[in-house]
């Protein structure tokens, strides 16, 4: 079986992080200038949390996620905003180790619930234990509008 490590980003790893962020990204073409600014923010802020999987020394997946304070939860809930494996390495065990290390930083500060919106995965994260709960909704802002 092959072992994967999983632990936070740190600067080293933007470039891979960027060539997995762009096969990732089916409504938007990423800008390497923006990823950038956003990666050095991502890595700063106390309230995201930004995962690398790797094996050995090899980046093959990242989790982007937050926390946030609410009035609904009683607490803080946890938002994973990005998550993606490299196709090779699917069916692994990569997502889940993921997600399982996600929860656990979202449970230590405190979160309430841990949710997340897909198109092509919901048969994972019922895997998972997480159940359907809501529709997602979106609206586009600025000039850049993606592709879908």
């Amino acid at each position: 079986m092959i072992a994967y490590a999983m632990r936070r980003a740190a600067h080293r790893d933007a470039e891979a992080v960027l060539a997995l962020t762009c096969d990732f990204a089916t409504s938007f073409v990423v800008d390497p200038t923006a990823f950038g600014a956003s990666f050095s923010i991502l890595l700063a802020d106390s309230h995201a949390c930004l995962l690398v999987a790797e094996e050995g020394e090899q980046v093959v997946g990242y989790l982007l996620g937050f926390e946030h304070a609410t009035l609904y939860a009683n607490g803080p809930v946890a938002w994973v905003e990005e998550i993606t494996v490299r196709t090779q390495h699917r069916r692994r065990g990569v997502g889940r180790l993921l997600m399982h290390a996600f929860e656990g930083w979202a449970a230590a500060r405190g979160a309430r619930l841990v949710a997340l919106a897909t198109r092509r995965a919901a048969s994972f994260y019922q895997a998972l234990g997480y159940a359907e709960s809501a529709s997602y909704f979106r609206k586009l802002l600025g000039e850049e509008r993606g592709t879908s």
